[in-house]
């Protein structure tokens, strides 16, 4: 397996995290303990880059569903970006994929949503 990386960077509109390599019962708790210390403000939004994850078990759904749990207790959003299509198929059938929202990519999880008249 692949050792997971995170590296972090700052959006227009917030957190980014671009997670690399096997997100599973070893690595869960390292991306567990780097959400929740990474700061949220309300109404930012914290974005899951997960392009670069080459596998994820349940551990690693686990972890996603906390990192949702610690942004909105922030009131902040979440969003996932570049989801990997074996990843993809496994939220849609646990029905994650209707409580997160996705995007092909980064930037498209990055563009700020416009204003409500």
């Amino acid at each position: 397996m692949n050792p997971l990386q995170i590296t972090t960077r700052d959006a227009a509109t917030g957190p980014v995290l671009e997670i690399t390599g096997a997100l599973d019962h070893h690595t869960a708790p390292h991306l567990r303990a780097h959400v929740t210390a990474t700061p949220l403000d309300a109404g930012r939004r914290l974005v899951l880059d997960l392009e670069g994850v080459t596998f994820c078990d349940s551990s690693g759904i686990s972890a996603l569903i906390a990192a949702r749990h610690h942004a909105h207790t922030a009131r902040a959003d979440i969003a996932l970006a570049a989801v990997p299509a074996n990843m993809l198929r496994i939220l849609r059938i646990v029905g994650l994929d209707q409580i997160f929202p996705l995007h092909p990519d980064a930037a498209t999880a990055t563009r700020p949503t416009p204003a409500s008249p």
